[in-house]
């Protein structure tokens, strides 16, 4: 089946018990035991709820996995995953991953005797150069937050089997709409659900998917041991989210698109960072490995000063964190999602005072191209004729 029909009719979509359309809610914490020597399949709510199930079972199968795992949040999904590794172990990381992943591996990881070396992992060689004998691992995140910096897939894919490492992808941006990372070899994909998969700005959750059962069983013991769960009524809010998946990236994307051609045309702007413009570096490896580019794109007005005072003036894009929802919403790196990591690390890394992240909603992009223009430049002439 195709993506849109699938994420729709899957194994859960009607409920064997009554023929609901929608998984029910089991708002349960524990479970009778007919028989304690053969006990069913859900004991304790921590280690398995139905309504959970069903959500990790969709993810799995959407992603071409083994099996799926729902957290509390998109930190307790990365967490559990960076807990695969043992005190003594080192992992290559994307150096401009998002700023929370970069704060558990430098202030958390750390203490427990993991190292990590950040690099560009758009630069092979810098890849290779990277790995030492007590590497496990190499996470990355393409593209990268917030430059969106790609990432060749197959190309890690050989440095990490020719070296028995983890190949660990953090596929939030693209979803498994259009990009699958275990197509191109990687061993575990995770996601903050928080965004796209769920797409409202109503739940914080997070989603990993696993290649092989040896891993899935190891996963699967962490989260049980850690208990970072997802609830039962956020996990029935992504699986609805899940359904309209396609339409609302389609449509979003199609809006950034159109934003980024006009801000690449504008004066005030240095830069434009978006993978489905031409001019970006990595748009053919992008194009190679993905159905889509996305919905998420920055630029980089040139300082402090006229970033802040276009969230000032903005009237449509919520000024806020996080991103994936049918709202967009305007971000400024430096203060927000990347404030846990230094201003040097940031500075080293591209990520300049200037630079804002603008994840397109479903708003008519043309009304958002209006709303940037007066929030940057007042004009007395309307751009929309020029652009529809």
């Amino acid at each position: 089946m195709k993506f849109s029909t699938q994420i729709i009719h899957n194994p859960y979509k009607v409920d064997p018990y009554t023929g609901a359309c929608s998984t029910p809610i089991y708002q349960a914490s524990t479970y009778h035991q007919f028989d304690v020597d053969q006990p069913g399949p859900y004991d304790y709510a921590r280690s398995g709820n139905p309504t959970r199930h069903a959500l990790e079972e969709t993810i799995a199968l959407l992603e071409g996995g083994c099996r799926g795992f729902a957290f509390s949040s998109g930190m307790a999904a990365i967490s559990t995953v960076f807990l695969l590794l043992s005190s003594g172990d080192h992992v290559v990381i994307s150096e401009d991953v998002y700023g929370g992943t970069h704060r558990i591996v430098t202030q958390v990881l750390s203490r427990l005797g993991i190292s990590a070396t950040f690099v560009d992992t758009t630069d092979i060689n810098a890849v290779e150069e990277a790995i030492k004998p007590n590497t496990k691992a190499i996470y990355v995140e393409t593209p990268s937050n917030p430059l969106l910096k790609v990432t060749d897939l197959g190309k890690i894919e050989e440095i990490a089997k020719q070296s028995k490492l983890l190949f660990i992808v953090d596929n939030t941006f693209l979803t498994p709409y259009y990009q699958r990372p275990i197509q191109f070899g990687a061993d575990i994909v995770i996601h903050s659900a928080t965004k796209f998969i769920a797409g409202h700005s109503d739940v914080i959750a997070g989603l990993v998917v696993a290649k092989n059962e040896e891993l899935a069983e190891k996963i699967g013991f962490l989260q049980n041991s850690f208990g970072a769960i997802l609830g039962v009524q956020d996990s029935w809010l992504v699986l609805r989210g899940l359904k309209t998946l396609k339409v609302r990236l389609d449509s979003a994307t199609n809006g950034a698109k159109i934003i980024a051609n006009w801000l690449k045309e504008q004066s005030y702007v240095k830069e434009v960072y978006y993978t489905g413009l031409p001019t970006h570096q990595g748009h053919d490896i992008q194009n190679k490995q993905v159905t889509g580019h996305g919905a998420v794109l920055s630029f980089d007005v040139g300082n402090a000063s006229m970033a802040k005072k276009i969230m000032k003036r903005v009237k449509i894009p919520a000024v806020a964190v996080s991103l994936g929802s049918v709202e967009s919403i305007l971000s400024y790196p430096a203060l927000m999602s990347h404030a846990a990591m230094p201003e040097e690390e940031r500075r080293k890394r591209g990520i300049h005072d200037g630079l804002l992240r603008l994840s397109v909603g479903l708003e008519d992009p043309h009304d958002l191209i209006e709303d940037l223009e007066q929030a940057m430049l007042p004009r007395l002439v309307s751009s929309r004729a020029l652009y529809e």
